[in-house]
């Protein structure tokens, strides 16, 4: 899982350079989101159906994970 820290300057958050910068900030949240729910999809695939009933989980609980 990722995070990204991103400074939060009072100059830069108004105006035009402010919303380039929130619209960034949700792209690459939402990218992050996506991954850490395809690594975590391809991780849970992985397991056997006896590792997945141990956590409590199906494969179709396993397909549900869709992230978006």
């Amino acid at each position: 899982m990722a995070a990204y820290d991103t400074p939060q300057a009072s100059l830069v958050s108004t105006g035009t350079i402010g919303r380039i910068g929130t619209l960034f900030t949700s792209i690459m949240a939402g990218l992050t989101a996506w991954n850490d729910a395809r690594a975590t999809r391809k991780a849970l695939s992985g397991l056997s159906q006896r590792e997945l009933d141990d956590i409590g989980l199906t494969r179709a609980d396993v397909d549900r994970l869709t992230g978006f």
